[in-house]
């Protein structure tokens, strides 16, 4: 006996693929015996013929039921100890709890971005006008490197504010920072195997890297950037670093040691990673030029993204490859197809190319200024001497030292969770493990003004 509900969210006639699946694996439908007409069927559960042909035919497509010319329907045979155990585990009407992550009041995720601040009006007319002026492109596939009309646009832009100089050959347009690490960690792996990285820093990098097989060393940071000395000491031919913005202490490497870290590199064939994390974001100076300006031809890979500043729903971010590294490049992904969506490059390609893109960044320079400023007035004013600030002038939050905290990392998180503050643990950045003073991540770009003075002055009643 079947039992169908018209009020179930499921359509019925899965609902009765679904109970008659059940039946044939549990064996409670034998073997070659016969089902009902679709007309009987259909008369004895009060629902239409279609309904239970379409049960029929996927059940019969599935392999689970057979026909015989003028005879009906029956049950195929199957190995009950082998078959697959059904799906099937609630009934139809019960879906499973959704999992809802948690809201917080005052989130200081360090990678929010203002939620009004995605061009929405700009972005919808260059969408549409891509759509009109180039139809065909929905049945064709895009460059496996990018759009060439994007990587040029990508160009102009890196060799006017970045300083780095290149060709559109040598820019892979990726799916973010992980699809440009996972290139990368492709293309070096033949030679390489051991990658240094910043420690306190990005950890995905270490993730992506692990998940390729390659040794992580942990290196510390200074206040001038990448511990030269250990990583000279170590034996990684491979240093993934955040120069003009240090992820998360927002230091920035000076041109003097820049240049001891491409010393490094061309002293042994080694590479440079160069995530220009934050780059745009600098609101006390100019944009720090990169490490790539200061050898073009060296081994440095250089890494950038439009989603800390347009949008990381996205997923456009973009690879510079040194020359050297062309030819492997080319003979490992000349059968792979772009990740990204062809339309979406298009129309960041006319987004960059009408100079759309630089304004968008000169406004959100403006808009993350005022939260940055706002934020680190009311530290001072909430924390006083009990905290020092790092990284600020740049990026979208800063790093707060607590002086003489009397509890540690996890219980601060736990209070101000209670509070309706979310946190993202410093700890999480920390790749060797040891312990560190306590320090917080206050992200500051995705709440207004209003909400940040608030969730700070909670925060330090959490912290105090």
């Amino acid at each position: 006996m079947f039992f169908l509900d018209s009020n179930a969210p499921v359509p019925l006639f899965k609902q009765l693929y679904n109970q008659m699946r059940e039946h044939i694996l549990l064996g409670s439908l034998p073997a070659d015996s016969k089902l009902p007409s679709v007309r009987d069927m259909a008369n004895n559960l009060a629902v239409s013929r279609n309904t239970v042909d379409g049960a029929y035919q996927e059940l019969f497509a599935e392999g689970y039921i057979y026909s015989k010319p003028r005879s009906g329907y029956f049950v195929s045979p199957l190995d009950q100890e082998s078959a697959p155990r059904s799906l099937v585990s609630k009934p139809d009407n019960q879906a499973p709890p959704l999992q809802r992550a948690p809201t917080y009041r005052y989130d200081f995720h360090p990678a929010r971005l203002d939620p009004e601040s995605f061009p929405n009006r700009l972005w919808r007319k260059f969408f549409l006008e891509c759509l009109r002026e180039n139809p065909q492109q929905l049945s064709e596939y895009c460059d496996p490197q990018g759009e060439l009309g994007l990587r040029f646009a990508i160009q102009n832009y890196l060799e006017r504010s970045r300083g780095v100089v290149c060709d559109p050959e040598q820019i892979v347009v990726t799916a973010g920072l992980q699809h440009s690490l996972d290139i990368v960690a492709n293309v070096l792996k033949e030679d390489h195997s051991r990658v240094a990285v910043e420690d306190p820093g990005y950890p995905l990098a270490s993730t992506v890297f692990r998940n390729h097989s390659y040794k992580i060393n942990p290196v510390p940071v200074r206040p001038d950037g990448i511990d030269l000395d250990a990583l000279k000491a170590g034996n990684s031919s491979i240093a993934y670093v955040t120069p003009s913005h240090q992820l998360p202490m927002g230091y920035v490497i000076p041109v003097a040691n820049r240049l001891n870290l491409i010393e490094w590199a061309e002293a042994g064939d080694k590479f440079i990673l160069e995530d220009d994390y934050d780059s745009e974001l600098r609101y006390s100076s100019k944009p720090i030029p990169s490490l790539q300006g200061l050898r073009p031809h060296g081994n440095i890979i250089y890494m950038g993204t439009f989603s800390k500043v347009l949008s990381p729903a996205l997923r456009v971010s973009y690879i510079v490859l040194p020359r050297s590294l062309l030819a492997r490049y080319y003979r490992l992904f000349q059968n792979h197809f772009s990740s990204v969506s062809q339309l979406e490059q298009r129309t960041l390609a006319k987004f960059m190319v009408q100079g759309y893109w630089n304004r968008h960044i000169r406004r959100m320079r403006s808009i993350y200024k005022k939260k940055h400023d706002t934020t680190l007035r009311a530290i001072k004013e909430h924390f006083g001497t009990l905290a020092v600030v790092d990284g600020q002038g740049a990026g979208l939050h800063v790093v707060l030292q607590l002086l003489g905290a009397t509890c540690g990392e996890t219980e601060i998180i736990r209070r101000a969770e209670q509070k309706g503050i979310r946190l993202l643990p410093f700890s999480w950045t920390c790749a060797s493990g040891k312990s560190v003073p306590v320090r917080l991540m206050l992200g500051f770009g995705g709440m207004t003004e209003i909400e940040i003075k608030e969730g700070i002055a909670l925060l330090a009643q959490a912290c105090h």
